[in-house]
This record gives C-alpha cells, sequence and structure tokens, in this order.
C-alpha cells in the first residue's frame, strides 16, 4: 500500500491510500480519485518528504510531559471508488444477469454437450445456461454453434 498527500485544482489538499502507483494512476485516468470536499477530478501528487529512519541518532526518549491535545480534523466526506456511471453500468449487468439466468434452463458442466444437441435438432431449443472449458467453448464456437458467456463483475468474486 502507498500513501499519497493529493490537492485538488481547487487547492483542497487530503489524502488516500492505494494498492500501488500503478492503481492510483489506472484509478485517476477513469476519474475515480475525486476531492472529498468538491468533488473535482482535477487532482494531483502534492510533494511529500519521505520519513527514512537514521541510524546514526539515538531514538528520542519520552517527554514527562503529554503534548498538549490537538483538536481532531473535521471529517471529510469519503472518496469514492467507483464512479457513479460506473455503478449504474453494473446494475444493469446484474440485472441483464439475473434475467437470463431465471429464464433459462441451468445445466451444469453439461453445458457444451446440451448446446451440441440444441443446435443439431437432438431437442427442442431453449435457452440455457451452465459452464464449459477453454476447449469446449472454443469447439463449440468452430461449429458454429452460438452462445455467449454471462457478464461477470469484480464483485462476484470478492
Amino acid at each position: 500500500m502507498i500513501r499519497y498527500a493529493l490537492h485538488c485544482d481547487k487547492a483542497h489538499e487530503f489524502e488516500s491510500w492505494f494498492p500501488s502507483a500503478a492503481s492510483y494512476d489506472e484509478q485517476r485516468k477513469r476519474k475515480l480519485v475525486t476531492c472529498p470536499v468538491c468533488g473535482s477530478h482535477g487532482i494531483d501528487k502534492a510533494l511529500m518528504a519521505p520519513q527514512v529512519a537514521r541510524k546514526d541518532r539515538a531514538p528520542e526518549a519520552p517527554t514527562a510531559q503529554p503534548a498538549p491535545a490537538q483538536e481532531a480534523p473535521a471529517p471529510q466526506a469519503p472518496v469514492a471508488m467507483v464512479s457513479p456511471a460506473e455503478q449504474e453500468l453494473r446494475a444493469k449487468i446484474r440485472e441483464l444477469r439475473e434475467h437470463l439466468t431465471k429464464n433459462s434452463d441451468h445445466v451444469g458442466d453439461k453445458f457444451a454437450e446440451e448446446a451440441r444437441k440444441i443446435h443439431y435438432g437432438e431437442t427442442e431449443h431453449r435457452s440455457i445456461h451452465g459452464s464449459a472449458t477453454p476447449d469446449e467453448a472454443r469447439e463449440l464456437s468452430e461449429e458454429g454453434i452460438e452462445f455467449h458467456p454471462l457478464p461477470v463483475l469484480p464483485d462476484d468474486r470478492n
């Protein structure tokens, strides 16, 4: 994880954590990094001084007097990791997936076998869903059997 000091084009300063520098760059490019104060997408990294431990100094002894209490900073609005447009798209994809599975027969790992039977007229035509290996999917495609993978969302894998 990496913590960046950030600022928006309206001079609001804030910090945020990212899994990696590449993750920050990707999220910024997709306009997923927004200012928690004003919602601006014009975000840049602020200069940060790295904290490096020095070996030539002994750790400082704790002082007897406690440091004066500081007022807690005002809470900031949460930063959205997924834009509203992407949330809407995910909801529509989820709705499509639910509709397709509700209105078709689940054939499990016998998908390729059932798809062939339907294609070649051995059984009546109906909508089916199930699973197929990459090799089975390639063979179905080579035979001209039309099928489509069901959409999978990142939420489905978490």
